[in-house]
């Protein structure tokens, strides 16, 4: 009980510290959100009204506190662009960012793991050998290029995916996987290249293991050693690997999203940017550093879960 309490004293902290550097980097910003909202050639008198408003004229102390009071209670402020509760707009996009971000993870574990295992069963061999080199090119690749590649093949050369749009699921389930699969794919073949990389040189670290030729010398078959005693010991480093993709993921769906025009977390956080919504932006900014920090929460428990014998540092 004690670790769970420790690691859930360090998620608060880091989640408290996180919303201060927060607040703070958009202080410092240029650009007046007033001024943004009225324009350059606003009245002065019609200006300082609304900073009043926003509640721009008062301490950036007090400004803080009254942010995240109202965070805590779920009013996250009015979007000024849209003149919309940004929870709303939030609530509107973050189907997309969650439906993209759930199927590039599922391409990546259903395509990475077992290719990561074959390519540690045949190593040294030319099928590992020619993969392995694959796998150093999507590392290569940014997400963004590889957008524009899988659009030029799978869109506009055969034809077979729509380049742009979102179509909800409830509406339309053939519809959104196919406008999700290309932006989805987009963001998983890099972290396919990480997760096939890093499984093969855990499990041949595993293979060389004292346990693995007793395995061995008691008869068991190759399958059993691989999938019952080598790949369990292999799971806690690749949970960390896919914890960090998982964030990297939130990011890289910023870009990909813009590229493929899904009415997205990332497209509205580059919109907001660009109007210096601060209402709308720093919820966004909060909310993606939340979500990585228990990523990061949640794969610390499930060590203890797959190993009760690790004992984290308190």
């Amino acid at each position: 009980m004690r670790f769970y309490m420790t690691k859930l004293a360090t998620l608060l902290s880091t989640v408290l510290l996180v919303s201060i550097m927060t607040f703070l980097v958009f202080q410092i910003l240029p650009g007046d959100p007033a001024e943004i909202v009225l324009g350059v050639d606003a009245d002065p008198h019609q200006l300082a009204e609304l900073r009043k408003t926003m509640g721009l004229d008062r301490p950036p102390t007090e400004r803080y506190a009254s942010w995240i009071a109202d965070t805590v209670t779920g009013n996250f402020g009015t979007s000024i662009r849209y003149q919309r509760s940004v929870a709303e707009i939030v609530a509107e996009r973050l189907p997309v960012t969650l439906s993209l971000s759930v199927m590039s993870l599922g391409l990546t574990l259903i395509i990475g793991l077992p290719l990561g295992i074959y390519i540690a069963r045949k190593d040294g061999k030319f099928s590992s050998t020619l993969l392995s080199a694959f796998t150093q090119l999507g590392l290569a690749v940014p997400s963004f290029w590889m957008a524009f590649i899988l659009i030029l093949v799978f869109s506009v050369t055969f034809k077979l995916f729509p380049t742009y749009g979102y179509v909800p699921w409830n509406q339309d389930p053939l519809g959104a996987f196919k406008l999700l699969f290309l932006p989805s794919l987009a963001l998983a073949i890099p972290g396919i290249a990480v997760i096939i990389r890093y499984l093969r040189n855990t499990l041949l670290d595993q293979l060389r293991m004292d346990y693995v030729r007793t395995a061995r010398s008691k008869g068991l078959r190759e399958k059993s050693i691989m999938y019952g005693h080598i790949l369990r010991n292999s799971m806690i480093p690749v949970l960390t690997i896919v914890g960090l993709l998982i964030a990297d993921t939130l990011g890289g769906s910023i870009v990909v999203e813009n590229v493929f025009a899904l009415p997205g977390l990332g497209n509205l956080l580059i919109t907001s940017i660009g109007t210096r919504d601060l209402p709308l932006l720093q919820t966004l900014v909060l909310y993606i550093a939340i979500i990585v920090v228990l990523i990061n929460f949640v794969v610390d428990i499930l060590y203890k879960v797959i190993d009760p014998r690790i004992r984290l540092k308190r």
